[in-house]
């Protein structure tokens, strides 16, 4: 849920209408199917909430095909599926879209928000309302829905719904690609802002939607995610890049998925997680993964805190590399640049007489802070350690070569 129903102070109430409730039927949720849904009571009022995974210890069973092709393996102690559960998100995310658009949506634009076919959202909309007895409505090839379906509003203060707005739109600068679950949560998160707020979070609904449709990489997604959540080992499909000397060539792994890490570098999302057949910690990136397995074995997960604690040191998302200190000598003109900002967790710097600054780090290897040490131009000198002292300066060269 998104902040308390109410709070003290000068801010006034932002309004947030999150989820679906049963036409005519206060304080009782939408029956969509038993089990499927997770009743979750805020001030007492019961709401829908996205579907919960299934208790572990029930019978497995393999079904579908993923688009990318790897195979998932289904566990449901109910006799339900995962497609089953994943429809009732979807038709949750449906209704909401019919509830951001009061004078109705085109079946094209609902598919186009969701990231369906024009068929499915058809289908969608044909089951809200017959399966489900929301009240929908449909008009001169427009389909709405009445607010009768809705609890009444949370509430966000103004600050507290700038703070969501920013994370969202941090997360649209770096998103390269369509994510409908990005899309339905904007959908939520636009209703009862005060206008500029909505207005703001609508056109960047407006910039994601422009962007490029993957729709093996959110299937791979959603499974990475799933088997996260139940903690299950992961069979992938991975083609590492290409690096001078060494050609692409495709790798089965077996992993416990630890984490799902977005990276501010490569605007990319990775998979970090034990691989069972190196013994160690790796970091893979998600786009690069051509098929996901999700198993029925289970695993352990890590101490607490303890990926997290391996991340502190990473420079951007790669934690799998022994630490190294890092020496950087900036010229006085970039001094107070370099010094305002937070670069790394464990960053020290002190000012020489001369005006410039020593600034120290301890990273994991040297991968990831080399591109940053690159975009500092002639303004920054390596000190340590010795092998970034000569591959920077290789660069350079090979740089200075091409441009004569």
């Amino acid at each position: 849920m998104v902040g308390p129903s109410s709070r003290d102070g000068d801010d006034p109430a932002v309004r947030v209408h999150p989820v679906l409730m049963a036409p005519g039927r206060p304080g009782r949720a939408l029956p969509l199917r038993r089990r499927a849904l997770t009743h979750v009571c805020v001030r007492s009022r019961p709401v829908l909430a996205a579907p919960s995974p299934r208790p572990a210890g029930g019978e497995c069973r393999a079904t579908g095909i993923l688009p990318a092709g790897g195979c998932m393996a289904e566990f449901d102690d109910e006799g339900g599926s995962s497609a089953k559960r994943d429809r009732g998100a979807r038709l949750l995310r449906v209704a909401n879209v019919l509830r951001a658009h009061p004078d109705g949506i085109r079946v094209e634009d609902i598919a186009e928000r969701v990231g369906i076919s024009r068929r499915t959202a058809y289908r969608d909309l044909v089951a809200l309302g017959g399966e489900l007895g929301m009240p929908t409505w449909a008009d001169g090839g427009r389909w709405g829905i009445l607010d009768s379906a809705f609890l009444p509003p949370l509430k966000l203060t103004t600050s507290e719904a700038m703070a969501v707005v920013l994370a969202a739109r941090l997360m649209v600068r770096y998103a390269d690609k369509y994510d409908p679950d990005l899309a339905s949560a904007f959908e939520k998160l636009a209703e009862g802002l005060p206008a500029p707020l909505s207005e703001h979070v609508e056109r960047s609904l407006d910039v994601l939607q422009r962007a490029r449709r993957d729709p093996a990489f959110i299937d791979h997604v959603h499974a990475l995610t799933r088997a996260w959540a139940e903690r299950r080992i992961v069979e992938i499909d991975y083609l590492p890049a290409g690096y001078e000397g060494r050609g692409r060539k495709g790798e089965r792994r077996t992993v416990r998925p630890y984490l799902i890490e977005p990276s501010t570098q490569t605007h990319a999302l990775y998979l970090i997680g034990w691989d069972e057949g190196r013994a160690g910690l790796r970091t893979f990136k998600i786009e690069r993964i051509r098929a996901v397995t999700v198993t029925p074995r289970r695993f352990e997960p890590p101490e607490p805190g303890s990926v997290e604690m391996l991340l502190r040191q990473a420079w951007d998302i790669i934690a799998d590399q022994p630490a190294v200190e890092v020496v950087l000598r900036f010229v006085p003109g970039v001094a107070d640049r370099v010094a305002e900002t937070i670069w790394h967790p464990t960053q020290r710097h002190e000012r020489a007489a001369d005006g410039s600054l020593l600034w120290r780090a301890t990273v994991s290897g040297t991968i990831e802070v080399r591109l940053w040490v690159l975009s500092w131009g002639d303004e920054v000198e390596v000190l340590e350690p010795a092998a970034l002292v000569e591959d920077v300066a290789a660069t350079h060269r090979r740089a200075l070569a091409r441009l004569s």
